[in-house]
């Protein structure tokens, strides 16, 4: 299974728009950070995680044809805005299953309520298939296990596919989680910035999860630009990285 990573980037991605800081105006790609979003590939079945505001972006960067799921981690504008720019892969008539919590998908359809209604004769739409996630499941050959995560004072759905882990937004992780994550080759957790946040893990905090789940390899998403990619790179231990945009991992399954 091949993980790519299609963004990096917090909310308002990096470069953040008027900053003259020197991650913003860095020629280094790797400061360059989309939303945070993936795509997930066996060959046989292609999954996006998150489609947040840069995903038509994404999708054409990455040369996305077709997709057999959506997961959604949690309703935030930067990680559903793009859910819209679905459309393009509905063409074949089928509705694209999206997974998340009841309470993310519920906001889903308020949010995108006209692509659930019979109104704009002659508009396009996204064709959703709405599925609530609260207990593992299928994609093709894949099996999927959702666990809780918590996001300040949201909680949030991360998810387990093969021996990958992936969690974003996390300022904590449920008991349930610490437990389903061991075992792993890849984790990919977010790491903000260095600074303590009261809703997203700090370099430090994201190293103890890894440190305390002793996956093979650790990547982190979610970064703000207080993070140059090359000079934070030289304070990582073995097996850990930051992410970037275009990276592409090989996952065990």
């Amino acid at each position: 299974m091949w993980l790519r990573f299609l963004g990096t980037g917090t909310s308002m991605g990096v470069p953040v728009i008027g900053c003259k800081c020197a991650v913003c105006t860095s020629s280094d790609p790797r400061n360059r950070r989309l939303r945070t979003a993936a795509l997930l590939s066996t060959g046989t079945e292609t999954i996006l995680i998150d489609a947040g505001p840069d995903f038509r972006e994404q999708a054409l960067i990455a040369d996305l044809c077709q997709l057999d799921a959506v997961l959604i981690t949690h309703s935030h504008f930067d990680h559903t805005a793009g859910i819209d720019d679905l459309r393009p892969l509905c063409w074949s008539g089928r509705a694209i299953p999206l997974y998340g919590s009841p309470q993310t998908l519920g906001d889903v359809r308020a949010r995108f309520a006209y692509a659930f209604t019979d109104t704009s004769a002659g508009s396009t739409r996204p064709s959703l298939d709405l599925r609530p996630v609260v207990e593992p499941f299928t994609v093709g050959s894949l099996t999927i296990q959702p666990f809780d995560v918590l996001h300040g004072s949201w909680t949030i759905t991360g998810y387990r596919v093969g021996r990958l882990g992936y969690i974003t937004d996390a300022s904590a992780l449920s008991p349930t989680a610490w437990t389903l994550l061991r075992d792993l080759d890849v984790l990919v957790l977010n790491a903000l910035r260095y600074e303590p946040h009261p809703t997203h893990y700090s370099v430090a905090q994201a190293l103890e999860v890894v440190a305390a789940l002793q996956p093979r390899r650790a990547f982190f998403v979610h970064m703000n630009h207080n993070i140059d990619h090359a000079l934070a790179s030289l304070d990582l231990p073995e097996g850990v990285a930051f992410a970037y945009d275009g990276l592409e991992v090989q996952v065990e399954l």
